[in-house]
C-alpha cells in the first residue's frame, strides 16, 4: 500500500480517515458476506507504505480463497493492494511466527528536487557523507535503541547510494514506534556534520530517542519485508552485509 493518503495500519474511527485495516476488514466482509476481523503482522504509521504485509482472518464464507485478491479489487481504495491469498492453520498468528522484518527508508539527495518521487522519499538538499552513515550504521548493529521492554534488536544497516538516491535498509526482530525514521533522522544528521559516529555509543546509552536527533519524515519509510523463517531473514542479512 501507498500509505500517503491513509492514516496508518491499525483502525480508528471514521473521522481520523482511511486506515489499512479498516478498509481491508470492510472489503473481505463484503466479499465474505459476514462480519471479518484481520490481525496484521505489523502496524504502520500514517504516511508509511509497505511493500510486504501479512494479514490473517478467519471466514466460514465461501469465495474460494485464490480469488480473493481479485475480488477485493473493486472494494479497496486505489492505494492498497491484495497481492495474494493462501489457507493456514486456524491457530497460525503473524505476530507469533515473525523472527525479523526489514524497513527501507530512502532519500533524495540533491539541491534540486524530484518532484516525481516526493511520495516515497524525504529529500535532503545538502551533500550527505555516505560512508560517514554507513560506519554510523555499523555502529548500530547489534544495538537496542529502546529504554524498557521489549528489547528490539538491530540486525544489520545498509546503506545503497546511486545517483542522488540513497536507500537505507533497517533489519531487526522488531520495531517501535518511530524507531527507523529516528534511525534515518541520526544518519542525516552524521552524514551532515552535525553528529559524529564516535557519539553513537553515548547516544544509545542515553536511553532516550531524543537524543538520537531529529525523526525522518514518513513519507520515506516503506516495509519492505516481514520474515517468517530464520533462513530467510539470516539470507537477507547477509546480503546486506555484503558476506
Amino acid at each position: 500500500y501507498d500509505g500517503t493518503d491513509l492514516a496508518g495500519y491499525q483502525k480508528q474511527s471514521a473521522d481520523k480517515g482511511i486506515t489499512v485495516q479498516g478498509a481491508l476488514e470492510k472489503a473481505l466482509s463484503i466479499i465474505c458476506a459476514e462480519p471479518i476481523q484481520i490481525y496484521g503482522a505489523s502496524r504502520t504509521d500514517a504516511g508509511v507504505h509497505a511493500r510486504f504485509q501479512v494479514c490473517a482472518f478467519q471466514t466460514s464464507g465461501s469465495i474460494p480463497v485464490e480469488n480473493i485478491p481479485r475480488a477485493t479489487i473493486a472494494h479497496l481504495p486505489k492505494d492498497i493492494v491484495v497481492t495474494e491469498a493462501i489457507e493456514i492453520p486456524l491457530d497460525w498468528k503473524p505476530r507469533n511466527n515473525i523472527f525479523g522484518k526489514e524497513y527501507i527508508y530512502s532519500i533524495y539527495n540533491r539541491e534540486i528536487a524530484d518532484p516525481i518521487g516526493q511520495r516515497y522519499h524525504w529529500h535532503v538538499k545538502k551533500p550527505l557523507d555516505i560512508e560517514s552513515m554507513r560506519h554510523a550504521g555499523k555502529a548500530l548493529e547489534g544495538a537496542n535503541t529502546t529504554p524498557v521492554d521489549p528489547v528490539k534488536t538491530i540486525y544489520a544497516v545498509g546503506i545503497v547510494e546511486k545517483n542522488g538516491h540513497i536507500d537505507i535498509s533497517v533489519v531487526g526482530d522488531g520495531f517501535l514506534y518511530h524507531m527507523v525514521r529516528n534511525i534515518a533522522g541520526l544518519l542525516v544528521d552524521v552524514g551532515l556534520g552535525r553528529k559524529s559516529v564516535a557519539r553513537i555509543p553515548e547516544l544509545l546509552a542515553a536511553k532516550d530517542r531524543k537524543k538520537m536527533g531529529k525523526t525522518a519524515p514518513a513519507q520515506g519509510l516503506v516495509l519492505e519485508e516481514i520474515f517468517f523463517t530464520p533462513d530467510r531473514l539470516n539470507t537477507v542479512i547477509q546480503r546486506i552485509k555484503g558476506e
